[in-house]
């Protein structure tokens, strides 16, 4: 196992290659990465991702290339369909407020996503104000893998997070809510995989995804779309 970094060191070596989360940072419209990725291949090599790019599909439509469809997940159930709760001003904040009281109440643990850093520490010290047990993982704060242990053992009962925490995070019985989920961040793949949080242990194949926004969009829209279009696919 290796990083594309260290892809560098090695030049036609690779008889078979599998790169995973190919949509992700740092590999994503990086042109030096996907060169080193392709310089490395002796062979053959397969791409993984939940959310290829229109330009990654284009790519692999052609007769050399093949592409693999696996909608469902080992334990067979239906993704999670995202529900949109769409509030003004001030009702956005009550409605998440209540939201995390409900979910804490019935022990389930729950990741409130947030578009930006900023705007996340402002949402934690509000919610702070009524709901302790909670904290804030974002990429400037210094003890976030500690926060998510914590998380993980059920010290911390709800987090407050930026797209730090939308690949990766498996949870048994997790709830999700994208705050402000209109934003201009957040894109329709983004939006399907933080949404792919939720349900990924087999005793907790269901859950809740909850967009909390003013308005429908466009990206809103198409992630529910395609995730219902996913489980036509099971």
């Amino acid at each position: 196992m290796l990083t594309t970094h260290q892809l560098y060191r090695y030049n036609h070596y690779f008889d078979l290659l599998i790169l995973d989360e190919i949509d992700a940072f740092p590999y994503k419209d990086n042109e030096t990465l996907e060169a080193l990725f392709k310089r490395s291949i002796k062979g053959n090599y397969v791409m993984m991702s939940a959310t290829p790019s229109k330009r990654i599909i284009d790519e692999f439509t052609s007769p050399n290339h093949q592409i693999l469809k696996l909608f469902h997940r080992y334990h067979k159930n239906p993704l999670p369909v995202p529900k949109t709760m769409i509030r003004l001003f001030i009702f956005k904040y009550y409605s998440l407020i209540l939201l995390l009281k409900k979910y804490l109440n019935e022990s389930k643990p729950v990741l409130v996503f947030i578009p930006t850093i900023k705007m996340a520490e402002t949402i934690f010290k509000l919610v702070n104000l009524f709901i302790k047990n909670g904290n804030i993982v974002h990429s400037k704060k210094l003890d976030r893998q500690e926060l998510i242990d914590d998380f993980r053992s059920s010290k911390i009962k709800f987090l407050i997070t930026t797209s730090v925490l939308e690949r990766g995070v498996t949870l048994p019985n997790l709830q999700v809510i994208i705050f402000n989920s209109d934003h201009e961040l957040y894109t329709s793949s983004a939006l399907i995989q933080i949404s792919g949080r939720v349900g990924r242990v087999k005793d907790y194949p269901r859950g809740d995804i909850i967009f909390i926004a003013s308005r429908n969009t466009k990206e809103m829209d198409e992630a529910i779309k395609r995730i219902k279009e996913y489980n036509k696919d099971l």
